[in-house]
């Protein structure tokens, strides 16, 4: 079983149909691959149509300052950011590298998430369509199928929606309750998805919006059929973990860099 050191800057990488692991060999070559793959996930949310005005963010944790992190400008669109676009934000919400301002719900939500959890180096939210319309009923999505089992009993519900977040202390409690836990559904809001890897974060965002679609289809039919806990135990052990995540997003990057690679710019 291949594993990802984000630590050690080994990063897994593909090449043409086959996966293997690379060193990034300077903090340089790691913070450019972590951002060529930010910049991939704001395009990948705009192919989904996971944009909602200005709403939603992705961030990255710098490999060299672990209490900064890169994250999309305010008011830009997901469809239009490349890497040149991207802001460093400190742990203050002040702007490094950048010219453009910071979505104040971006830095109150990550900010506090990367503060509580270091493992954790990437993190999504967007108030994609079936995931905010998932949120609204207030509940966990159950394991009926087999990529749903990927969260099981490792999301939780985060249901105390006070309005636009647009303070930390609102950071600090969604942090509290996504705990050491993959993902979070906001109620009446959306979702929330981490990883240690960019390509990890927005593929879980992908799937658990999917996973949320499928659910409410299967509801709406009749009685879902729930798989077993210690079977969907065990599927979440095959699909769920850092690594299949990871390659589970392959794909979607290679079709963003065909669709259109000036993210890489």
């Amino acid at each position: 079983m291949m594993e990802i050191d984000v630590n050690l800057g080994k990063l897994p990488q593909k090449e043409k149909g086959s996966l293997e692991i690379i060193e990034c060999k300077t903090i340089e070559e790691k913070r450019r691959h972590g951002l060529e793959r930010l910049a991939s996930g704001f395009r990948t949310f705009s192919h989904f149509g996971f944009d909602e005005g200005v709403a939603g963010h992705i961030t990255f944790r710098d490999p060299e300052f672990e209490h900064h992190f890169w994250v999309n400008p305010f008011g830009m669109h997901f469809g239009q950011i490349c890497v040149s676009d991207l802001v460093l934000v400190d742990r203050n919400g002040e702007v490094v590298i950048g010219d453009r301002p910071v979505n104040t719900a971006a830095f109150a939500i990550h900010s506090r998430l990367h503060e509580a959890r270091p493992d954790v180096n990437a993190a999504a939210h967007s108030h994609s369509m079936y995931g905010k319309s998932f949120s609204s009923m207030g509940r966990k999505l159950e394991p009926i199928t087999q990529d749903s089992c990927a969260f099981f009993d490792d999301h939780v519900l985060f249901d105390d929606f006070t309005g636009v977040v647009l303070e930390t202390d609102e950071g600090d409690r969604i942090a509290n309750a996504l705990g050491d836990k993959r993902a979070a559904i906001l109620k009446n809001h959306g979702l929330l998805t981490t990883g240690e890897t960019v390509d990890a974060a927005v593929w879980g965002f992908l799937s658990m919006d999917r996973c949320c679609q499928s659910q409410m289809i299967a509801e709406s039919v009749g009685q879902m059929e729930r798989i077993p806990d210690e079977t969907a135990a065990m599927t979440k052990e095959q699909v769920g973990s850092e690594l299949g995540m990871w390659v589970m997003y392959q794909p979607i990057y290679d079709l963003m860099l065909e669709k259109d690679d000036s993210f890489l710019n």
